[in-house]
């Protein structure tokens, strides 16, 4: 096993965030892959139907939270006799450490796939504080 991949243990958190809905509609929670670079924790959402005006990330504390918008289809003079796929909202929240840089999180979306790159916080260095006479 991978060095790294040893030192990543998963552990259970509660719910960081809780939301209010105010639109009455279905909320699915999208399916995510999160792989670890060098520099970076990447988080890849399917999120199908959002693009860069529908979809809102937010930091707050320690929760990451996603959340994207799809309007359903509505069709002029026509309407849906059977449908095998569903729109709605999506929403997923995450508790991330003090390892993420918390100013240097990037986030980019194409064919409905949200990339979230949470940098890795540089380590803190040991100063010197220096003394001023009173």
């Amino acid at each position: 096993m991978d060095k790294e991949m040893q030192d990543v243990t998963k552990q259970t958190a509660q719910n960081p965030v809780e939301t209010e809905r105010t639109r009455n509609r279905r909320v699915y929670v999208p399916k995510v892959d999160i792989y670890e670079t060098k520099d970076a924790i990447v988080l890849l959402a399917d999120m199908p139907g959002v693009d860069e005006n529908t979809v809102d990330i937010t930091l707050e504390k320690n929760a990451l939270t996603l959340t994207g918008t799809v309007e359903p289809l509505h069709f002029k003079d026509h309407s849906i006799a059977y449908a095998e796929y569903d729109t709605g909202d999506y929403e997923r929240a995450f508790t991330i450490s003090d390892a993420v840089d918390r100013d240097r999180i990037e986030a980019s979306v194409h064919n409905g796939v949200l990339k979230v790159m949470l940098y890795k916080a540089e380590p803190v260095k040991a100063r010197k504080i220096a003394i001023q006479s009173a």
